[in-house]
């Protein structure tokens, strides 16, 4: 005769211990939203300091007319860009990114990789057409006066390599971004060389794009589960830190005692500074659980 004994119940946490670890457990939303703040404040910091001061605009319109009296074999480097139809690549991501979601039956977050992609570039417009403009220089630098932050091929970039870190396992988000950073750095800095841009303008599409995917992060974390411990360390520099290199930035930039000091300032803090802001925010955001699908899954896969 067999002899069967009652299932167990299954073990689940207590009131008191659920209540516990969500103490204990960094509140993932709270940072999300820091990051935000951050780049958002960041932003504005970088327009006024380099769009809107004297300085500011003294420093950047020497680096705009070394670059225009370069010649092409300098910058060498930097001509690949040239060749680029930014909306073809565009669209090309656009497929890639529905493509990878179909692969990985997660149609969902491909929506939302979409959604991260195109409004930061639209706001880019936007802001740089109808909000944001630049006043005229008495400097003696002939150079075009016309707004250019914040700068639309950079906002591309790092708005392309956050769609495909998050459409892509979440398990690879922190090496796509840190690899992919030196890709957005390459960008920021050939337009820069090529006068397309000053480095405030290739700063600000970073920025711009961070706070955008930050804020998106920040909506879908907020509707799952969540820890109630504030970060503190975390939380500051997610504050502080984008502006902290835009402050430094500014002070090397602005330091810099020649044309052909300026520009190769410019060069290597647009590069620097793209690294540095992306992997502030890799993060915050690197185990964010983006399909709107899931919304009792804290964490991605």
């Amino acid at each position: 005769m067999a002899v069967t004994f009652p299932e167990a119940p299954p073990i689940t946490p207590s009131g008191s211990s659920r209540h516990a670890l969500e103490v204990r457990t960094p509140s993932r939303t709270v940072l999300l939203v820091a990051s935000a703040v951050g780049c958002a404040v960041a932003f504005l910091a970088a327009y006024l300091l380099f769009v809107r001061t004297a300085a500011g605009q003294e420093a950047e319109n020497g680096v705009v007319h070394s670059a225009q009296a370069t010649g092409p074999s300098t910058v060498d480097w930097a001509m690949p860009l040239r060749d680029v139809d930014l909306v073809v690549l565009l669209g090309a991501v656009a497929v890639l990114v529905l493509a990878l979601a179909l692969v990985r039956r997660r149609f969902a977050l491909g929506v939302t990789a979409l959604v991260l992609l195109a409004t930061p570039l639209v706001a880019a417009q936007l802001l740089k057409i109808y909000v944001l403009d630049r006043p005229g220089s008495h400097d003696g630098y002939a150079v075009a006066s016309h707004n250019s932050f914040p700068s639309g091929h950079v906002s591309a970039a790092t708005a392309v390599l956050f769609a495909l870190a998050v459409v892509l396992p979440a398990r690879m988000r922190t090496w796509v971004l840190a690899v992919g950073s030196l890709g957005v750095a390459w960008v920021a800095a050939a337009t820069v060389a090529l006068g397309w841009h000053r480095l405030s303008d290739t700063v600000g599409g970073c920025l711009l794009v961070a706070a955008v995917v930050c804020a998106g992060a920040a909506v879908v974390s907020a509707r799952r589960p969540d820890g109630r411990r504030v970060p503190v360390l975390a939380t500051v520099v997610a504050l502080a830190g984008p502006t902290v290199v835009v402050l430094a930035g500014f002070a090397v930039l602005a330091s810099a005692t020649s044309e052909a000091a300026q520009f190769v300032a410019a060069l290597v803090l647009a590069g620097v500074s793209a690294v540095a802001l992306v992997l502030l925010v890799a993060g915050p955001v690197r185990k964010v659980n983006f399909d709107p699908g899931r919304t009792r899954t804290r964490l991605s896969r």
